[in-house]
């Protein structure tokens, strides 16, 4: 396999996928709605042509081999996905997000997911190439992660949630009402947060 051909099939596949993860935000800020389920279901379905294309190109470019690791890949990170989607669903109901502006704020929770998701990929593969040991720690980690999901509640969850959100109510001052996308407002000549950035908090730490 051509090296410098696959990596460049690699940059010019990050710059089309960034392309269009920003047109979907423009238009997402630029026209909020809450979307039908037939909107949705298209869009379910559009996001998946795309990542069957791209797995065709790569089969047709680099072998069934490179193709069949990213449908893997792919099918594995769609499950993950939603049960980020579930999350971001519960917190945004607990918050009480005004229905106008959560699509923008599930927007924002999956670029974040995204970004951090990249972040600690690539930082895991560089640890692992560097110190192999480390896999051991990570395959204990997960037995932790399972052993949570399994036996630790989602009152359990929330009540770690709730003592963040408290913590940092006490350190800051939070109005009570959110003012469109905005993270900070003024309250009778005063500099406040909104609830929107304990939301965005919320989602991160998640």
């Amino acid at each position: 396999m051509d090296k410098s051909a696959y990596l460049n099939f690699e940059i010019i596949s990050m710059v089309v996928v960034t392309a269009i993860l920003l047109l979907d935000v423009l238009l997402i800020f630029k026209r909020p709605h809450v979307p039908s389920a037939k909107e949705s279901t298209l869009w379910v379905v559009f996001y998946a042509c795309l990542a069957l294309i791209f797995a065709l190109l790569l089969g047709i470019n680099f072998g069934s081999v490179k193709s069949t690791e990213f449908i893997a890949g792919w099918l594995t990170e769609y499950s993950l996905s939603l049960d980020n989607l579930f999350v971001f669903v519960i917190i945004m109901s607990r918050f009480k997000v005004p229905k106008k502006l959560q699509q923008e704020v599930l927007m924002v929770g999956i670029v974040m997911a995204l970004i951090l998701r990249g972040i600690f990929i690539l930082l895991g593969a560089a640890l692992i190439e560097n110190f192999s040991w480390i896999f051991y720690i990570f395959g204990a980690f997960l037995l932790y992660t399972a052993y949570h999901q399994a036996f630790r509640g989602h009152e359990d969850e929330e009540e770690s949630e709730s003592k963040l959100i408290q913590l940092l109510r006490k350190r800051v001052h939070v109005v009570d009402e959110f003012h469109g996308m905005k993270l900070r407002t003024t309250v009778d000549g005063k500099r406040a947060l909104t609830p929107l950035l304990l939301v965005f908090i919320a989602i991160a730490v998640t």
